[in-house]
């Protein structure tokens, strides 16, 4: 194997989701302190947005997100930026908004938009 690609085994696919479970769990334990959990969950989230270049050489990621840098704007920030998207990349924001923020402003933006 190249010294670029990763091999699958090593790879590891989780939702942020399930993960925020997880930690919210440690700090109900006391494992980890509420502010060390946010911490934490922010790196594994910066990392995993700037590893696309390993993630495509085992051909786990899609194109790029259609709103740069998503989970570090506001809401306001985001229905600024609605209206040069395509439909099919709404709906990728409408999808990602619903399984993550799930921000009602966003959500209620993006139909408006997809039904003009």
């Amino acid at each position: 194997m190249s010294p670029q690609l990763k091999n699958p085994v090593d790879v590891m696919v989780i939702t942020r989701e399930r993960l925020q479970d997880t930690l919210d769990d440690a700090v109900r334990r006391g494992r980890m302190t509420r502010d060390d959990a946010t911490e934490l969950m922010a790196e594994i989230v910066r990392r995993a947005i700037s590893a696309p270049a390993e993630l495509s050489a085992v051909g786990l990621t899609q194109d790029a997100f259609p709103i740069a840098d998503y989970d570090e704007l506001t809401a306001a920030q985001i229905v600024s930026q609605l209206t040069e998207l395509e439909p099919a990349d709404l709906r990728r924001v409408r999808d990602y908004e619903r399984r993550n923020a799930n921000r009602k402003t966003v959500l209620n933006a993006v139909d408006v938009k997809l039904n003009q």
